[in-house]
């Protein structure tokens, strides 16, 4: 049996804007009559869908897991009418991590709206994994791989590697006796913990604790970590590399953060090795949408740009 089905477009609305007054101002409607409607949704189901704690407002369990259910079959109707209307969606939520959106999404964009002048993208950046839902986005760039109901497509597997910045490159080579960028090589393969002479900045996101990550590059080389480094700390690997930009030390970034044309970067990759963080990046979208135009635009275009990156 059915549900009142002109309540299902308010919940969706309500539980997508997290806020009863910005979703009446959507659907042009009073905010009682959207208190009405999900009142009446609520007495159907015998379950409350909202915690209501004053103006704070949050989906119960049940409210999730029904909008999870619901959402895309309102997605389905919306398509089949806009297609019998002509009018095809090009509007698309795409969630990413901060660092791939400002240092390899962005600078792209151009060429995108290039090839696609009809899609309308719009980014829902997370400093975390974004939680695969309809109310986050329509499509994911993410470290999961596993979600029911959701097609999943390598993307990137990722390294890090030391960086400095040109004029801190020149530091390094006069403290390492060395003038040359060759000499530079030769000397850091056979004494690759020379690097612990100079500060080194670590970031806090990518193993939940600081050093981390150095300790990893070092044990790639089965060299233990250092005493007695200098580390300037920081939270996120954007702020590492903007650090390392200005010159503060030796930071350990990825492909997709040195990705830009050659000529708008000011980072310098060290001659050294890289090593796997273990993290793998993936597309991710419904695979009950696979065949909107949007949803097979995008993909193929990150899937293309993706084949740049050096360890793809």
């Amino acid at each position: 049996m059915l549900p009142p089905l002109k309540s299902l477009p308010v919940f969706e609305a309500v539980a997508r804007l997290n806020s009863f007054s910005q979703a009446a101002s959507e659907l042009n409607v009073s905010q009682s009559a959207v208190s009405h409607q999900i009142r009446i949704l609520e007495n159907y189901l015998g379950e409350s869908l909202f915690h209501r704690q004053g103006r704070n407002l949050e989906l119960t369990k049940e409210g999730k897991h029904y909008l999870d259910s619901i959402s895309n079959s309102l997605l389905q109707i919306e398509e089949a009418t806009n297609h019998i209307k002509g009018q095809q969606k090009t509007n698309i939520r795409l969630a990413v991590y901060s660092s791939f959106a400002v240092y390899w999404l962005i600078p792209r964009l151009p060429e995108l709206k290039h090839l696609h002048p009809n899609l309308e993208l719009s980014i829902e950046m997370s400093h975390g994994t974004p939680d695969l839902s309809d109310r986050t986005a329509d499509f994911f760039i993410t470290t999961e791989k596993e979600k029911r109901g959701f097609l999943f497509e390598s993307l990137y597997q990722e390294e890090l590697f030391p960086v400095c910045s040109q004029s801190y490159l020149e530091t390094i080579k006069s403290k390492l006796s060395t003038i040359t960028y060759q000499e530079l090589a030769d000397k850091l393969s056979v004494t690759p913990n020379s690097l612990a002479q100079f500060p080194l900045i670590t970031s806090y996101s990518i193993y939940d604790r600081h050093t981390e990550d150095w300790k990893r590059w070092f044990a790639n080389l089965t060299l233990a970590l250092p005493e007695h480094i200098q580390f300037h700390r920081f939270s996120h690997l954007m702020l590492a590399y903007e650090a390392a930009k200005h010159s503060l030390g030796i930071a350990l970034v990825n492909d997709y953060m040195m990705s830009e044309r050659a000529d708008e970067t000011t980072l310098i990759k060290l001659p050294c090795s890289a090593f796997k963080t273990g993290d793998n990046f993936y597309i991710a979208y419904k695979e009950s949408r696979k065949d909107e135009e949007a949803i097979r635009s995008l993909r193929s275009w990150l899937k293309k740009e993706a084949k740049n990156l050096i360890n793809l």
